[in-house]
């Protein structure tokens, strides 16, 4: 009896201190929000890697002085630091475009909660809006025509997977489309095997998946003998047909957070081939915004060149030349024009920077085609590095 009161006082104890911590994380939140406040009026970019260097290095070397693990502390504060970063990136830019802030938000993403898209447009809102109003669509078309048609503020979709590569279809609609991308956000891709009653993976007869979840999964799936494969439009009508049917012999691949809102649990986790696995999604509206100076930004450009030796190397000279980093090339055919391609260029730049104005005169005198489809902020925040000396025991 004793022993069970010495714990609930320790849980106790342990959820008073919980609380105290958040309370301490919403303060110090507040304050980097001041940061950003006190950037506003100076072109000064909202990352310090130097600064956030010597205060990783400061933590670590207090962190050992009370017992705690040079990577535990590491991983706490890198994960504070993005946070900070990226609040501070959603206040610039709500300064840098008045007309569009909202209290709520409606956005278009393939499939229905739980899927993949749907997490992603979770995550990349949750810092701009208070309510998220969700239209699940079935295909790519679908999202962006809903947002060219004014029936949502937003659509989400996926470009490219760090397993299965690009994601064509999105390329070709971006083709053929006046919207702009506005923002881009990189989802982990954590793949399980899930099921809507307890079952072993022995008596599994069938899967349910989109396409990508069992091409990224592929190497698990070879090893599984006797199992059927059934396409599904998307994860979450993958687990909604799990949750539906109540069986112990079917499954689905996604995640375990998108899962749990359909009931399900992981009969078996990380499944996929890579076991970093990552998805890009851009975001796209009817018009551009502007990107803060203070802010990391990428300008995405759709161009097409003429028919003759060097053409595309003409074209990345230019950029060279003007100091601009090119972080993604992708290529896809033009419908209706044989052997003619359009080339997709990812760009490390600001719109308004003049390097990249006067790259843009250069390259609209050396293509048949040349098209802005938007300038965003990166989204992405590379973790600061720390010395091996200073994790070192």
């Amino acid at each position: 009896m004793t022993d069970s009161l010495d714990l609930n006082e320790i849980r106790k104890s342990i959820t008073e201190l919980d609380q105290d911590l958040l309370t301490l994380f919403s303060k110090r939140r507040a304050l980097t929000l001041n940061v950003a406040k006190s950037k506003a009026h100076q072109v000064r970019p909202v990352r310090d890697q130097q600064r956030e260097q010597e205060l990783l290095i400061r933590l670590i070397k207090q962190g050992k002085e009370l017992g705690l693990d040079a990577h535990y502390v590491t991983n706490i504060f890198q994960t504070i630091i993005e946070d900070s970063v990226l609040n501070q990136q959603a206040y610039l830019q709500q300064l840098a475009n008045p007309n569009i802030q909202s209290s709520s938000v409606s956005v278009s993403f393939l499939g229905d909660k739980g899927s993949y898209s749907y997490l992603a447009s979770h995550r990349y809102f949750a810092r701009r809006a208070k309510k998220i109003i969700e239209s699940g669509c079935s295909n790519f078309a679908d999202i962006m025509k809903l947002v060219e048609s004014g029936h949502v503020d937003y659509g989400v979709l996926p470009i490219e997977n760090t397993s299965s590569g690009s994601i064509n279809q999105v390329y070709d609609l971006l083709q053929y489309t006046n919207l702009s991308i506005v923002g881009e956000i990189t989802q982990p891709i954590e793949h399980c095997l899930l099921a809507a009653v307890n079952t072993e993976l022995s008596q599994i007869k069938t899967i349910y998946a989109h396409g990508q979840p069992f091409a990224q999964c592929s190497n698990f799936l070879d090893k599984q003998d006797n199992i059927g494969i059934e396409y599904c439009d998307s994860t979450a009508d993958a687990m909604a047909k799990a949750y539906e049917l109540q069986d112990p012999t079917v499954a689905v691949i996604g995640s375990e957070e998108g899962g749990q809102l359909y009931q399900l649990h992981a009969l078996k986790k990380s499944i996929a081939n890579q076991e970093e696995n990552h998805s890009r999604f851009i975001i796209v509206a009817r018009k551009p915004i502007d990107v803060a100076e203070q802010i990391p930004a990428k300008t995405t450009l759709i161009l097409s060149t003429g028919q003759k030796p060097g053409a595309l190397v003409e074209c990345l000279l230019v950029l060279k030349n003007n100091g601009i980093n090119m972080c993604r090339l992708e290529s896809r055919p033009i419908q209706g024009r044989p052997w003619e391609e359009m080339f997709y260029i990812d760009l490390e730049t600001n719109l308004r920077h003049s390097a990249m104005q006067t790259a843009l005169v250069e390259l609209t005198e050396i293509t048949n085609s040349i098209k802005v489809l938007g300038c965003y902020p990166i989204e992405h925040i590379t973790p600061t590095n720390v010395p091996n000396s200073a994790l070192e025991v």
